[in-house]
């Protein structure tokens, strides 16, 4: 079938080589996914297939499951891929974020035979694209059951191998502003649409962003324009501009409370709210989410950024990102992890699944 040999699943270094080195690019999965179900038969694992995202399962009779997620999509390439690999460090899309992460869940999910609690492994597609793409957003509006039977669940995200509890939220909105055509040689018959959105930029450029403590965890807010259009050709005025904005906000704010604060910074425009996802407060208090951080021995810190924790927090499973990537290389083209994080985590990961079991 291809990469992913029997040497290749027990290396997670080796893993996350062959993962990086399998071209996926969000809505580009179907080989990625193909060669994960193929390296999952014959574990013993209850395996399940919802387009591109692979569910596996242990059906050990535990007294508590647990999740293990991971996506398996990237950011575009940005002559970045395939990996290459120089003196402690992998360098290649995907490497941070997150299919090191990724490589750990799917080397225990093939490894481990006998962890303490029963195990359920996910494997998901277009985590890096609108939220309803989101494998797993909709695996969880068709199949529900497959996740809420969790008492926790741990999304191997980049944290540079600390825990990282919660997640801001994140809303996109339109901002537009019209105006009237004319020539741009007289120019005083139109009304300049571009012009009209200054004062949008500026309510932006002087927007003091919070900074919220919740937990222990800070998290730090942001309201920033992040792609502006406009325009006819260049001897007619414009009579339309649009600025995207995306506020990341903290979440003791709901989405309807971020918007209306949007609302509020952006009064008198007309706003077009295109995607929205809420926050997730840092769920420390579950029993495994405890076990986990004092298997990590570090206090936890806030994810500055959206994760799937959010959406397992709509579903009532308390959750926690970790993997060994480091998010501030996420999205990068100098995107890269440190080898001796994937083996920390794969160790850290497995003591966890195993202990006292």
């Amino acid at each position: 079938m291809g990469m992913l040999t029997r040497d290749v699943l027990e290396d997670p270094v080796a893993l996350t080589r062959a993962l990086v080195d399998i071209e996926s690019v969000s809505g580009d999965e179907a080989e990625i996914a193909d060669q994960v179900q193929h390296a999952l038969v014959g574990t013993g694992l209850k395996v399940e297939r919802f387009g591109h995202t692979i569910v596996a399962r242990t059906e050990l009779g535990r007294p508590e499951r647990v999740v293990l997620a991971g996506h398996l999509d990237t950011v575009p390439l940005n002559d970045n891929w395939p990996s290459r690999t120089e003196g402690g460090l992998m360098h290649g899309c995907g490497t941070s974020d997150m299919k090191s992460g990724t490589a750990i869940a799917l080397h225990l999910a093939v490894t481990e035979q006998a962890p303490r609690h029963d195990v359920t492994y996910v494997f998901y597609e277009c985590e890096e694209v609108d939220s309803a793409r989101n494998g797993l957003k909709i695996l969880a509006d068709k199949r529900p059951e497959l996740l809420t039977d969790a008492s926790f669940a741990l999304l191997l995200e980049p944290t540079h191998g600390l825990v990282e509890a919660g997640c801001q939220g994140t809303l996109r909105v339109l901002a537009r502003t019209t105006g009237r055509r004319a020539h741009s040689a007289r120019s005083w018959l139109g009304d300049n649409a571009i012009h009209k959105a200054a004062p949008i930029l500026r309510s932006l450029q002087v927007y003091e962003p919070r900074t919220v403590v919740i937990d222990g965890c800070e998290f730090r807010e942001g309201l920033n324009a992040v792609r502006i259009g406009g325009g006819v050709a260049g001897n007619v005025i414009p009579d339309e501009c649009v600025v995207e904005v995306n506020f990341r906000f903290a979440p003791d704010r709901s989405e309807e409370q971020a918007a209306a604060h949007v609302r509020e910074v952006l009064a008198g425009f007309e706003l077009e709210i295109v995607d929205s996802a809420p926050g997730a407060l840092p769920g420390l208090d579950a029993p495994a989410a405890r076990e986990f951080l004092a298997a990590i021995g570090q206090p936890p810190r806030a994810k500055l950024g959206w994760t799937d924790v959010a959406r397992f927090a709509t579903l009532g499973v308390p959750a926690l990102n970790y993997g060994p990537g480091d998010p501030n290389l996420a999205h990068k083209q100098d995107e890269h992890v440190e080898l001796d994080k994937i083996v920390e985590g794969a160790d850290v990961v497995r003591r966890w699944l195993t202990a006292g079991a």
